[in-house]
């Protein structure tokens, strides 16, 4: 496993931990310290393949990449990319959140969902989005079947400008409460 790191317009890629603590100690500005290299040789032993980014100070950070790339030209022309496969070809993977989304289990479920609504400001008759919080219990099949009436439901009653986050988002939550009698 390789490591590409950049800060601005210093980039390198290089084959072990070692020699990347050594690129990040010749940029003065980044501060190497014991906490910091700790942290860098633990993701790259970790099975994590996201890349991780460093504040070195407001807006100005540093990354680091693991890559298969074995040259900086394999590596900017996305030669080898890292991907997940499955045990089997048949078998498709399927995030925890999305699992859990269309998991069918009829009755009554909660929806929370925070979206953009579209309202009309009194004072200069103009529009603005403003962050709603909106909660409702209905009768579901699943998650997101409770996501879609909630949005059904809303949609015909806000300004149709008006914005709905996605329901594998942060913005919707939901809880299952029982069967339906």
């Amino acid at each position: 496993m390789n490591l590409y790191l950049r800060y601005f317009d210093r980039e390198i890629l290089v084959h072990n931990v070692d020699d990347a603590i050594d690129f990040l100690a010749s940029i003065d500005e980044i501060g190497m310290n014991p906490m910091l290299e700790e942290d860098i040789r633990e993701y790259a032993a970790s099975d994590v393949y996201y890349p991780k980014r460093y504040k070195i100070r407001p807006r100005v950070y540093f990354i680091i990449i693991k890559t298969e790339a074995a040259t900086m030209l394999d590596f900017k022309e996305k030669r080898a990319l890292h991907s997940v496969s499955p045990a089997n070809d048949r078998e498709k993977i399927v995030s925890p959140v999305i699992a859990h989304l269309n998991e069918e289990l009829p009755g009554w479920y909660e929806g929370v969902i925070d979206f953009k609504r579209v309202l009309q400001v009194p004072g200069t008759g103009k529009f603005q989005y403003r962050d709603t919080h909106f909660v409702a219990q209905c009768k579901a099949v699943s998650g997101m079947d409770c996501y879609n009436r909630i949005v059904e439901h809303l949609r015909q009653r806000v300004d149709s400008r008006s914005q709905f986050p996605s329901a594998k988002g942060k913005n919707f939550k939901f809880r299952y409460l029982g069967q339906c009698k």
